[in-house]
């Protein structure tokens, strides 16, 4: 007799003991009922807010007109979408490449940056991380998710923020590129230093490579303004952006140079910029604008600094508009478990010492500070 197995998942995910089931603005549901405040927003993913209403609205819409077709036919929403994008993110001369995740954003920008160089050696840096996929996790600094398939001498990981050896390692490579987040995510919350930006996009000028900026967690006005790289005043040859351009519609996005000629098949995806995904996108985009959301992030992310900079001692802060990391000395499970059972606030982690804000860009000042009431409480008890 054969037996009969139920498929299960494939188990690589450590998993919350909660079951959200609806969610509004700032706010999750669980199955009981019970609110819970997201300064996580799914990884950076809720820019404008759970099931924000226009949002619903645009895709629903959509949905009851063409939800897909492949990008062998004309599709005006794709060029809406650029309009709407280079008007806000202050590269309206660029152009836009539509993919379906950050890794795949990424992944685009080493083909195309070595296809332009024909080269194959690129520059990323330790504690970074930009996807899972074959090239851009070789340049993630995270031997654990680096297969021995993705592993190649094309990838030179450095310390970050460390000019010189930079400098040294154009001197001894053709370097294809230099592939660096805005302000590090996963490693922590981590800041480029002063001038740093600035001086490796001179190096990369002065030795032929291109400066591609990984804007996929940074970008999108999470910091207060549009790009991270923007506190800088650094160009780039190549964005890429993916987790809050589609407030949870999976899409990603690589802005290009005009110096950068485009040819047929030269990049290509069978979802990417599909109809539901620019619509999604789009609803994005104007409730961005409409709601005032860079500048939000920028007020409501300067007000909740301060209160955790009162914490002195207890931990240190770092970040910019809200995308913050608290460093602790000691591990910070026990801190977010209470936070998450006892105060019903989501938060994220970075290893196992830093607690990650990435709250909706529409995050009160209210909420803000229930969040630091609710922190020291814990702390001080």
């Amino acid at each position: 007799m054969i037996e009969l197995r139920k498929m299960e998942l494939f188990d690589v995910y450590p998993l919350l003991d909660v079951t959200p089931e609806r969610a509004s603005g700032c706010t999750v549901w669980d199955t009981s009922g019970q609110p819970y405040l997201d300064l996580y927003g799914g990884h950076a993913v809720i820019s404008i807010g759970h099931t924000h209403p226009r949002y619903v609205e645009s895709i629903s819409r959509q949905l009851g007109k063409i939800g897909f077709y492949s990008n062998s036919v004309q599709n005006p929403l794709q060029v809406e979408l650029a309009r709407l994008l280079g008007n806000q993110c202050g590269y309206p001369g660029y152009r836009l490449f539509l993919c379906n995740s950050g890794a795949e954003a990424n992944e685009n920008a080493i083909k195309l940056a070595s296809f332009v160089t024909g080269r194959k050696k690129f520059i990323a840096f330790s504690k970074g991380f930009h996807g899972r996929t074959s090239a851009a996790v070789a340049l993630t600094d995270n031997p654990k998710i680096v297969a021995p398939v993705n592993q190649s001498g094309n990838a030179l990981i450095l310390p970050f923020n460390d000019l010189e050896a930079v400098r040294e390692a154009f001197r001894d490579n053709a370097i294809a590129g230099i592939l660096v987040e805005g302000i590090q995510g996963i490693g922590g919350i981590r800041l480029p230093a002063p001038g740093f930006l600035a001086d490796i996009q001179k190096l990369c000028r002065e030795n032929g490579a291109l400066l591609i900026l990984d804007e996929i967690q940074s970008g999108y006005g999470r910091t207060g303004r549009f790009f991270a790289h923007q506190y800088e005043g650094v160009t780039p040859d190549i964005i890429t952006m993916a987790k809050g351009m589609g407030n949870g519609f999976p899409i990603g996005g690589v802005l290009i140079t005009p110096e950068i000629e485009a040819h047929h098949g030269m990049l290509g995806t069978t979802f990417g910029g599909n109809h539901l995904a620019c619509a999604a996108a789009i609803a994005v985009l104007e409730v961005m604008e409409e709601e005032k959301l860079v500048d939000n992030a920028a007020t409501v992310g300067h007000y909740l600094m301060q209160r955790l900079l009162a914490g002195g001692e207890l931990f240190e802060v770092r970040g910019r508009g809200l995308m913050i990391g608290l460093e602790f000395q000691e591990p910070i499970k026990p801190i977010r478990d209470r936070l998450l059972h006892e105060r019903h606030i989501f938060t994220g982690v970075s290893g196992s010492n830093t607690i990650r804000l990435l709250p909706p860009l529409s995050l009160t000042q209210e909420q803000a500070g229930a969040f630091a009431d609710a922190l020291f409480s814990i702390l001080t008890k």
